[in-house]
């Protein structure tokens, strides 16, 4: 039997998938699924700072509207109405996967500037979660504001949170950004235990009926894992950072070749949501045959064995491939 445990955030996984945030995780008993079918970890779908905001701004005109209420009725009746809002919830969730489950629990937090985020992420804590995911969903686009400040914006949430808990805290980023290993080890600097590469943002499209712009929410596909795969590569071993790989992982070669990279996790959504839990059993089975196949006893044997070696000129490498790619590609004949 193999070995495939692995760390993550200071965690102790029997494997190396855990399923990124999904609706799958709203359910305990699709979350159960997940863990029977061999998931080492869950992370939770995401509590979103503008859902707060206007739960806070619903709130306020409630409770105006209730004072009033109480007012005409002067005491004559009570009004016994207990408001619950997502992060109620959210924290309900928590501690029923808790209570439910015996992998550890990761709570994901998404927003761009909420410094409230400190109390939730306290109330993260104490609801039981394991880890937090702190994903800083941003679009540079306003011409104005210089990498410094974007990167800021990361790295003040980063440091606020990391001050008012003690739970390990994985950044989940983007890839665009101009100086990425830089800005990795800043990450590392303010605190963080891992870096999830990458975010996916739903790209917006255009209706040629209403001239309108629309949003289509599409899963993702194998050829995303392409751009994760090469970044984790030229980060393993240059950073202290745990490593997860996220964004088109459909099958078990896919996850082998993250792990070859150096991802330290492999994290799925898009297969999960379109094939069922049933599909991470595949792909742990997967592994595990790759891995006898090969008479490799543990992840620790091949986990990084293709990323970048430190000491080399990524550089020179990458614009390598890059151009041995252009001068070997064969141009199909037109078709008659």
């Amino acid at each position: 039997m193999v070995d495939l445990s692995t760390e993550y955030l200071g965690l102790k996984l029997k494997n190396p998938l855990v399923p990124s945030a999904s609706p799958l995780s709203r359910s305990v008993g699709q979350a159960r699924a997940l863990e029977d079918a061999g998931a080492s970890a869950l992370v939770m779908y995401s509590l979103f700072e503008e859902e707060m905001r206007a739960e806070s701004v619903d709130l306020e005109r409630h409770l105006i509207d209730q004072a009033i209420a109480q007012a005409a009725a002067a005491g004559l009746k009570t009004n016994n109405f207990r408001y619950r809002s997502g992060l109620d919830l959210y924290l309900e969730q928590v501690t029923a996967l808790k209570a439910a489950l015996d992998i550890p629990v990761i709570a994901s937090l998404n927003g761009i500037g909420m410094t409230s985020w400190v109390e939730v992420g306290r109330e993260l804590e104490q609801a039981g979660a394991d880890a937090l995911e702190l994903n800083v969903y941003y679009i540079a686009a306003d011409a104005s504001q210089t990498p410094e400040t974007i990167e800021g914006r990361f790295l003040y949430l980063l440091e606020s949170l990391r001050e008012a808990v003690s739970l390990p805290i994985a950044m989940k980023i983007s890839p665009y950004f101009c100086a990425l290993p830089a800005f990795v080890q800043k990450l590392e600097a303010s605190g963080a235990g891992g870096v999830v590469l990458f975010n996916r943002f739903f790209q917006p499209d255009i209706d040629l009926e209403t001239l309108a712009p629309i949003d289509r929410h599409l899963l993702s596909g194998p050829a995303e894992r392409l751009l994760a795969m090469r970044w984790i590569a030229l980060l393993h071993g240059r950073s202290g950072l745990d490593l997860a790989g996220n964004g088109g992982v459909y099958t078990w070669q896919d996850a082998v070749k993250m792990l070859l990279a150096g991802a330290d996790v492999v994290n799925l959504a898009s297969a999960l949501l379109q094939h069922g839990p049933a599909r991470l059993g595949e792909i742990l089975a997967g592994i595990e045959a790759w891995m006898e196949a090969k008479g490799y006893d543990s992840l620790g044997q091949f986990k990084g064995i293709l990323g970048q070696q430190p000491g080399t000129d990524t550089s020179a490498l990458t614009r390598e491939g890059y151009v041995m790619m252009l001068d070997n590609y064969t141009a199909q004949a037109d078709p008659v």
